[in-house]
């Protein structure tokens, strides 16, 4: 199975898809996509000073790079990729924004993550292009990462119904 971990910067993602590979013996590879970009310039093109250098990424290189995975691909893009289903993790806006602060993230992209993590930018994008029937929303906000890791293993083990759509942060805006 092929599955995507997508969601806003600073919503557990990798944290949780870590404690996910430590807790369960059979874990799928989980592959942690922003660290291959970092370490591999062919699959970025450019820095964007507007938010902070953080690098624009080459999506068809990345795919090639890819090529027929399998696992569990975490990132913020993981849901522009092949996929069977896509765990789209949600967190309260103004949580983000904390966390990203402290991460040292400018409060210009804290804030910018905070909005469209309201927006529901991920969610909609997953939705459009998996379908609802294959992606499940995760709210972070008040639970653990070990309580996201056993939430990200029953989406794999089929005990997970899909939820796109259940989580509401407009109010933030």
């Amino acid at each position: 199975m092929r599955l995507a971990v997508t969601g806003t910067p600073g919503t557990g993602k990798t944290t949780a898809t870590e404690l996910l590979a430590d807790r369960w013996e059979d874990a799928p590879e989980v592959i942690h996509l922003n660290e291959r970009i970092k370490g591999d310039d062919d699959l970025w093109t450019e820095r964007d000073d507007d938010r902070g250098g953080s690098r624009v990424v080459d999506l068809e290189a990345v795919r090639e790079e890819l090529g027929d995975w399998e696992g569990i691909l975490e990132s913020h893009l993981a849901h522009h990729f092949d996929a069977d289903a896509v765990v789209v993790l949600r967190c309260a806006p103004a949580v983000i924004e904390e966390r990203l602060r402290e991460r040292g993230e400018s409060a210009e992209s804290a804030a910018e993550n905070a909005e469209s993590e309201a927006l529901d930018v991920v969610l909609a994008e997953a939705v459009e292009r998996f379908g609802r029937e294959n992606v499940y929303e995760i709210d972070t906000t008040d639970r653990s990462p070990a309580e996201v890791a056993d939430a990200i293993r029953a989406v794999l083990e089929g005990d997970r119904e899909p939820s796109a759509g259940t989580v509401d942060f407009t109010g933030y805006i």
